[in-house]
């Protein structure tokens, strides 16, 4: 193994899950190296089991699971909780990673897969799900639009109707990323950055989904986030700080 890198949050409580036993351990060994709190299970009777048993700030979930799947778990998992996910799955194909963000995962991870990665991808997502990221410390208290409030010291998003809506750690940091930018047309390869925290190609058609689940959630006009076609993606309404 490498040099340990200390996590983003010291301790923070993992949950890796996974039927290959053989990954599992190797997984849960160097992630417990690097100073995180580890526990597993094999498959979603034991994921259920765990979350039940104590909090976990993030899992690492397989897509391809004896019994119900690694994509249902996650879907499920969404109905009533905002545990940042990230998505392991043995296949490279790109429909594998845009159904997992269909669901609600915050990352994916194609197998087989440097440790070290994997790592990155871990801390950065919980960066962002604890909000360490540059964006929280830029919006200050929060932003307001059509009836809507998103509080970032809470990273917390209520509708007109001061009901909290949900947003998993990818949904929440594009969100940010258009209020901080409001009426400015900001790229898909932009995007991609903002809402995963890291580089991708341009083209890649994640950014898409995670734009049309924000769009899902927030509901308003059509044009509330609007596509500019061969340039990216536009938040057309008035946004106000406070």
């Amino acid at each position: 193994m490498e040099t340990p890198t200390s996590p983003v949050v010291d301790a923070a409580s993992l949950l890796v899950v996974d039927d290959d036993g053989e990954i599992l351990s190797l997984v849960a060994k160097f992630l417990r190296g690097n100073g995180f709190r580890v526990h597993t299970a094999r498959n979603g009777v034991e994921m259920t089991e765990a979350l039940g048993r104590t909090p976990v700030d993030l899992i690492v979930l397989d897509l391809m699971l004896p019994g119900t799947s690694g994509l249902d778990l996650c879907r499920n998992l969404r109905r009533t909780s905002s545990i940042p996910v990230v998505m392991l799955t043995a296949k490279g194909d790109d429909i594998d990673r845009i159904i997992g963000l269909e669901v609600g995962a915050d990352d994916y991870l194609p197998k087989p897969f440097n440790p070290r990665e994997l790592l990155a991808r871990v801390n950065a997502v919980l960066r962002r799900s604890r909000g360490g990221g540059a964006q929280a410390d830029r919006a200050g208290r929060g932003f307001a639009f059509d009836g809507w409030r998103l509080d970032t010291l809470k990273r917390e998003l209520t509708n007109p109707a001061g009901v909290v809506v949900d947003l998993s750690t990818g949904e929440y940091d594009l969100l940010l990323a258009f209020l901080e930018a409001p009426q400015r047309v900001l790229s898909r390869d932009f995007l991609l950055d903002a809402a995963r925290n890291r580089t991708s190609d341009a083209f890649d058609r994640t950014i898409d989904v995670q734009v049309s689940r924000l769009r899902r959630k927030i509901g308003g006009p059509a044009d509330l986030i609007k596509t500019v076609r061969g340039a990216g993606y536009m938040f057309t309404a008035d946004v106000a700080r406070f």
